[in-house]
C-alpha cells in the first residue's frame, strides 16, 4: 500500500463510483478496480460496497477513509515543506488535457514522473486544444496535449497517441446497416446526423474531420450548430435515441448501454492524433522527462 492507492481510494468514495474516480485519476476503470481490491486483500477486509447506484463504504472503509486523507494531508504537507530546500526546477506541472483523452499514455507517464520527481505536483486543466495553445502562449500552461499540430517555432511537438475512429449508433439504426466482416463504410452514415463538436475548440482536427466526411457524402452540419463539447455520457445519452452518430476509437468506453452500439469504420478513413505540446524554451527537466516518457508508452 503506497500513497497513490490512498488517494485512489478516497476518489472513489469522493466522487461515489469507480467511473467517475477513473477519470478524476486520470487511469482505465478496471486497473482502479485492480487497486481497490488489492488494498482490500491487503487490509483484510472489505471496504466498499457496490451497488448499480455506484459504491459506498463500509465501515472499515469509513475508517481507512479518515486515516487515509489524515496521512494525505501530512504527506503533502511534508512535500510544501521540503520543496523550500530542493533545487528542481518549477514546484507545479500545468498539463492541459482535452475531452475523451484514454487513460493512456498520460497515466503511465506521470507514474514515472512522480517516481523521478515526486516534488513535482501536476495540476490538470481540461480544455479544448484552442485553449490549450492560448494558455502556452500565454505561459499559463507547461504542458499541453492537442487534438491538432501547431506551426509555431515557439513551440516543440511530438506524437503521443493515434486513435483509429469507429462509430457510435442507436442499436436500430446500426441494424439498418451494411456492414462488412463488421465494419461499416463512412458513406453508409450519410442519413443520420453527426453529433460532432464545436470548429473553434480544434479548428484544424475540426476542418480535416468533416473533409473526410464530405468526400463520403456525409453532410456535417455548420460549424456554429455544435456549441459545446458533450461528455461521453451525454454522447451515449443523446445517441440511444436515435437517428444521429458520433465518432470514438475502440475501447473507449468501459461498457455501453444495451441501447447503443459501436462500430469500427472500413478501412480506418478517420484516424484522430493527440501531441505533446510544450515552449521550445523551457529547460525544466522535469517537463522534459514527461515528455520522453509520454514518448515511451506510445512505443
Amino acid at each position: 500500500m503506497d500513497i497513490w492507492d490512498l488517494r485512489a481510494f478516497v476518489a472513489v468514495v469522493e466522487e461515489g463510483g469507480l467511473s467517475a474516480a477513473a477519470r478524476r485519476l486520470h487511469i482505465s476503470q478496471p486497473s482502479l478496480s485492480q487497486t481497490m481490491q488489492g488494498l482490500e486483500k491487503h487490509l483484510d477486509a472489505q471496504l466498499l460496497t457496490r451497488s448499480s447506484a455506484g459504491v459506498t463504504p463500509t465501515a472499515a472503509g469509513m475508517t481507512l477513509l479518515t486515516e487515509a486523507r489524515a496521512v494525505l494531508a501530512r504527506y503533502d504537507q511534508l512535500i510544501a515543506a521540503m520543496a523550500k530546500h530542493s533545487s528542481q526546477e518549477g514546484r507545479t506541472l500545468r498539463i492541459g488535457v482535452p475531452l475523451e483523452l484514454p487513460p493512456q499514455p498520460l497515466s503511465g507517464a506521470l507514474a514515472s514522473l512522480a517516481t523521478a520527481f515526486p516534488l513535482t505536483v501536476v495540476e490538470i486543466r481540461h480544455l479544448s486544444t484552442a485553449k490549450q495553445i492560448e494558455a502556452l502562449n500565454a505561459g499559463e500552461l507547461d504542458l499541453g496535449l492537442v487534438r491538432e499540430r501547431p506551426l509555431a517555432d515557439h513551440l516543440d511537438v511530438v506524437t503521443v497517441l493515434e486513435e483509429p475512429l469507429g462509430v457510435l449508433l442507436a442499436v436500430e439504426d446500426a441494424d439498418t446497416l451494411d456492414t462488412v466482416d463488421g465494419a461499416v463504410r463512412l458513406d453508409r452514415l450519410s442519413d443520420l446526423q453527426w453529433l460532432g463538436f464545436p470548429r473553434d475548440s480544434s479548428p484544424a482536427w475540426y476542418d480535416e474531420l468533416t473533409a473526410v466526411l464530405r468526400s463520403h457524402g456525409v453532410q456535417a452540419g455548420p460549424p456554429t450548430s455544435y456549441t459545446q463539447d458533450l461528455l461521453a455520457e451525454v454522447k451515449v445519452a443523446t445517441i440511444s435515441a436515435g437517428g444521429k452518430f458520433a465518432f470514438a476509437p475502440a475501447g473507449r468506453f468501459d461498457s455501453l448501454p444495451d441501447s447503443v452500439r459501436w462500430l469500427p469504420l472500413e478501412g480506418r478513413p478517420l484516424v484522430r492524433r493527440t501531441w505533446a505540446m510544450w515552449p521550445a524554451s523551457s529547460r525544466r527537466r522535469d517537463l522534459g522527462h514527461l515528455v520522453a516518457a509520454l514518448e515511451d508508452v506510445r512505443r
